[in-house]
């Protein structure tokens, strides 16, 4: 939803400067991803968006479930959301902050599929050689795909590096048939 994840972003933008305000980047990322997470159950959802519950039975709601481990900046969100009948946007604040974070730290997530289960090595090295490339930290997440044959497919972002058996076979089979 794109109307969502625009009318977001101020919010997000306005939470990650007061989080780098005040050196809390971590605590704020980790309270919004949190929030973010009840605000997803489906009856928290559902109590969130009733319009017969006030913004104050909102708000003891959330404070009940999350409250002590909010700190300031994510209490001021949920209070400043709740009163502008915004809660919708939590995951996507949650979300955009996510991202904020990790451009201002230069890291980026990468995927990291494989036909078999990679050893420590293996993954430093993919790991390693993304590091270079990119320039940035790199948080891997690895996953299993034994239908590649071998190899590994890559994706960093909307950018996709195909280096499996797989692939290498789609590829040959589309030269051929041209």
């Amino acid at each position: 939803m794109a109307e969502i994840a625009t009318v977001a972003r101020p919010y997000a933008e306005a939470a990650f400067q007061a989080a780098l305000e005040r050196n809390a980047l971590g605590a704020v990322n980790e309270a919004l991803q949190m929030l973010a997470a009840v605000a997803a159950d489906p009856q928290m959802r559902s109590a969130i968006a009733n319009p017969k519950v006030t913004p104050a039975q909102k708000k003891e709601l959330l404070d009940s479930v999350v409250g002590a481990r909010l700190e300031h900046v994510s209490e001021n969100m949920v209070s400043i959301l709740v009163d502008n009948h915004r809660e919708v946007l939590i995951g996507s604040i949650a979300e955009q902050f996510d991202q904020l974070k990790r451009e201002h730290e230069r890291v980026i997530r990468a995927r990291i599929t494989s036909a078999k289960p990679l050893d420590d090595q293996q993954r430093n090295d993919i790991v390693a050689a993304l590091e270079k490339r990119y320039g940035k930290k790199v948080e891997a997440e690895l996953d299993v795909d034994p239908s590649l044959l071998g190899g590994a497919r890559v994706q960093v972002g909307d950018q996709v590096i195909h280096a499996s058996v797989r692939d290498a076979l789609a590829q040959m089979a589309a030269a051929i048939a041209r």
